[in-house]
């Protein structure tokens, strides 16, 4: 299965609003005001996911990130020419990893930005790339893992991005940070309505912190839509993003669409994650395809 080939889908530009405004204030001071509504809403708000209790034995660590067995590449939008994008880095990107997104070479994000080959970036980080004709959607998949379930879950929060949700997380006790291991943003901080970002758990292949229940975290591939479903729906462009995301990852990992399922649907879970308002007729629609 080789979407390589099959680029050229095009969605309107507010999904990737997010990719192309300029930043003004310095990161640390800018990481920490997008942070402080999210902490807040983890104070207020328990959301789908359980704290673990140290030690907590799902946590594997490898040696190393391991090399991806296929590279999805799919193009999202394109521009009329060239344009200056100012990208603000995720939870896990690399140089090679935002040169996929853009299109361009690894060489010029460094040359651009005074980087390092192989320099490891910083989540919050803002890149300056130029030249950028299209956006595509980058993911990696690998054959180290037997997953077999895809379980859905809502942040429970109103905004949020990888970089947020990490903090989060973080102050929460989760020791490898960001549970999840796909996050779809809404276009309220920095990445754009629909995005599909992937977690440093995911591009290490390690166990999520998602779904304790019937064993998930070792089984399931967690991915969680920023929005508080219980209150709101979610976007256009996130359900469009989420079945893209689900039909990728059902067939090639083989999972039935039984397997694909709300967290609130894993046996005993005691949730209504992903919230009273996730359309889970959508769901099982997209678990069809």
């Amino acid at each position: 299965m080789d979407h390589k080939r099959g680029e050229g889908v095009m969605l309107p530009r507010c999904c990737i609003s997010g990719y192309v405004g300029a930043v003004a204030a310095s990161d640390p001071l800018r990481v920490l005001l997008r942070l402080c509504p999210v902490l807040l809403c983890a104070l207020l708000l328990s959301g789908c996911l359980q704290s673990p209790v140290p030690p907590y034995p799902a946590y594997r660590r490898t040696a190393g990130p391991p090399k991806p067995s296929e590279v999805i590449v799919r193009r999202v939008a394109y521009f009329d020419g060239a344009r200056t994008i100012h990208h603000e880095v995720g939870p896990g990107e690399t140089i090679s990893l935002v040169a996929r997104m853009y299109g361009v070479s690894p060489e010029s994000i460094c040359r651009e930005n005074g980087l390092r080959p192989n320099e490891a970036l910083r989540s919050g980080q803002i890149l300056t790339i130029r030249d950028v004709r299209s956006v595509r959607y980058v993911l990696y998949l690998y054959r180290t893992r037997p997953w077999s379930y895809i379980i859905i879950h809502h942040t429970a929060t109103y905004d949020g991005d990888a970089t947020t949700i990490q903090w989060a997380h973080l102050a929460r006790g989760f020791w490898n940070g960001l549970g999840y291991d796909f996050v779809i943003d809404n276009g309220t901080l920095g990445k754009g309505d629909g995005v599909i970002e992937m977690s440093p758990r995911w591009l290490r292949q390690e166990d999520g912190a998602h779904c304790k229940a019937d064993d998930m975290n070792q089984r399931g591939i967690g991915i969680a839509l920023v929005g508080n479903f219980d209150r709101d729906r979610p976007t256009r462009y996130q359900l469009e993003s989420l079945a893209y995301l689900i039909f990728i990852l059902r067939h090639y990992y083989h999972i039935p669409p039984s397997h694909v399922m709300g967290h609130g649907q894993v046996p005993g879970a005691r949730t209504d994650c992903p919230g009273k308002l996730f359309p889970m007729n959508f769901l099982r629609w997209a678990a069809q395809r």
